[in-house]
């Protein structure tokens, strides 16, 4: 095995943006993902993780020939070194779409054999990418103080200055003492009203490993170790949300879109593309409190059918309660690998948001043998994006018409909406 070059400080010229927030450098034969630069610069990097292979991560800790793309970033704690929030916001808001785009299709070029040039679009309102996210989870270090968590690190940054949140998000948590190794969650409701969780450390399991947050597989055992107790410190707890005239009540912990106008952009476009029949049966996968399925039943309407399914059973019955006036839409809590071969057929139009990991060969394969002549498929990670896609290409299915949105500005993360026509 070689020398590892962990701490060496190295000059790069950088490529392509990678997915990830990073771009691709080549040096002595190895690949480097450097974050913090911008494609076409010079900068002098410094090696953050080597584990051998092929490839390590660096950082760019001095910019020798910039871009013209590069202005002073927006959030003073994300640069080497710092938190995990804002990997772009050393660029311009053109030119993280820019990147964004260019991983979008690569990833589909590369995962799904899919040649498409994907422009990634700006939410409304969004302005210079500051103020449009209302939910935060905080960490909260061992002396009680709450902050972000550092990239790839468990280290606690406490200076509450990242630009995302909306207007008085940050207010008097700074000053208060938390229950350290715990989270805050802090959710700005569609009323303005502010919400403040407190949430018990997690729990340490036999193996001495701590409970994993609530992210795919991870979720999944979390559930099964059984919930971490919550605290409301501020608020009600429970936010108020609206989207296409229709309000829904949920726990503030609970999941929502978090830039404040993604969920009314997503369920405008899923309305457009649905084209669900009257009359006709609809499927939303992966349907939390039931966004899509509100959408769907005014299309199908009073004799068709939308049947909602969700694995959190708080979200199903916050659901039920906002869409107790539509008897065409049932929630059903179960996991959508374990149902979604019973679901009722025919089936005309299937709308799924799957968490990060995507919906994967399993589910697909089942919703292909059901024959919706129409999939709307909602995902946040490129790459699990582009593999789905590609699943449903070798099940028959036509990629129609694929939009991306900048629901992350500053960040890599970017929401694709695919319509897949058999």
């Amino acid at each position: 095995m070689s020398e590892s070059w962990y701490g060496r400080s190295i000059e790069v010229r950088l490529g392509n943006p990678g997915h990830g927030g990073f771009c691709v450098a080549r040096h002595e034969g190895r690949v480097v993902f450097v974050r913090h630069g911008l494609p076409g610069e010079l900068v002098r990097a410094e090696i953050t993780e080597d584990r051998g292979g092929s490839f390590c991560r660096a950082d760019a800790v001095e910019i020798v020939e910039a871009s013209a793309a590069r202005v002073t970033a927006r959030c003073p704690i994300s640069g080497p070194g710092g938190a995990g929030c804002c990997d772009f916001s050393h660029a311009t808001p053109d030119a993280q779409r820019a990147m964004k785009s260019s991983v979008v299709a690569e990833q589909l070029r590369r995962i799904a054999g899919v040649e498409r040039e994907v422009e990634v679009e700006e939410l409304p309102g969004t302005g210079d990418g500051t103020g449009w996210r209302t939910r935060l989870r905080l960490a909260v270090d061992p002396a009680g103080r709450a902050g972000f968590h550092g990239y790839r690190s468990s280290q606690v940054i406490t200076d509450l200055l990242c630009p995302q949140p909306v207007l008085g998000t940050y207010q008097g948590l700074a000053e208060r003492d938390w229950r350290p190794g715990g989270e805050i969650q802090v959710t700005v409701d569609g009323d303005g009203a502010r919400h403040v969780v407190e949430i018990e450390p997690a729990k340490v399991s036999s193996t001495g490993r701590r409970s994993p947050g609530r992210r795919g597989a991870a979720a999944r055992r979390a559930a099964q170790a059984g919930p971490r107790r919550e605290h409301v410190v501020e608020g009600s707890g429970r936010a108020v949300e609206r989207v296409g005239g229709r309000s829904w009540e949920l726990s503030a912990t609970g999941f929502w879109q978090a830039h404040r106008d993604a969920a009314q952009t997503y369920s405008t476009v899923v309305g457009e593309w649905a084209e669900a029949a009257h009359g006709s049966i609809a499927w939303d996968l992966y349907g939390g409190v039931g966004v899509f399925a509100a959408e769907l039943a005014d299309q199908v309407g009073p004799d068709g059918e939308v049947v909602s399914v969700e694995s959190g059973r708080g979200a199903v019955d916050d659901g039920r309660r906002a869409l107790a006036d539509l008897g065409q839409v049932h929630l059903r809590a179960a996991r959508v690998e374990k149902v979604v071969g019973e679901l009722p057929v025919p089936v005309g139009t299937v709308v799924l948001d799957p968490p990060r990991s995507g919906a994967g060969r399993e589910v697909i394969d089942a919703l292909a043998t059901a024959g919706p002549g129409r999939v709307i498929h909602i995902g946040c990670d490129p790459s699990a994006f582009g593999r789905d896609v590609g699943l449903y290409l070798a099940q028959g299915y036509r990629l129609e018409q694929v939009r991306a949105f900048d629901a992350f500005p500053m960040t890599h993360h970017v929401e694709c909406l695919a319509l897949l026509v058999r």
